[in-house]
């Protein structure tokens, strides 16, 4: 069972896949490996992204709900 990447491996992996692709080092062979390999690197770092933002708001939901507003200062 390999373990799932971080944000950063899965856009390293993207960047060197990128980078082959710009160089024309693919043959043909591999090049919907790679396109594919891509796809899912994509999908995870979405995936990563979106629970990033729910725990973010999450904890903003609470840090709202424990502190008081603060009140208004008559000038």
């Amino acid at each position: 069972m390999s373990q799932e990447l971080s944000y950063s491996q899965a856009v390293a992996r993207l960047d060197e896949i990128l980078a082959r692709l710009e160089k024309g080092e693919v043959d043909i062979d591999e090049l919907s490996k790679l396109v594919e390999e891509a796809a899912g690197l994509l999908a995870l770092c979405r995936k990563k992204l979106e629970n990033a933002e729910i725990q973010v708001k999450r904890i903003q939901e609470k840090l709202e709900a424990e502190v008081p507003p603060e009140e208004e200062v008559p000038f």
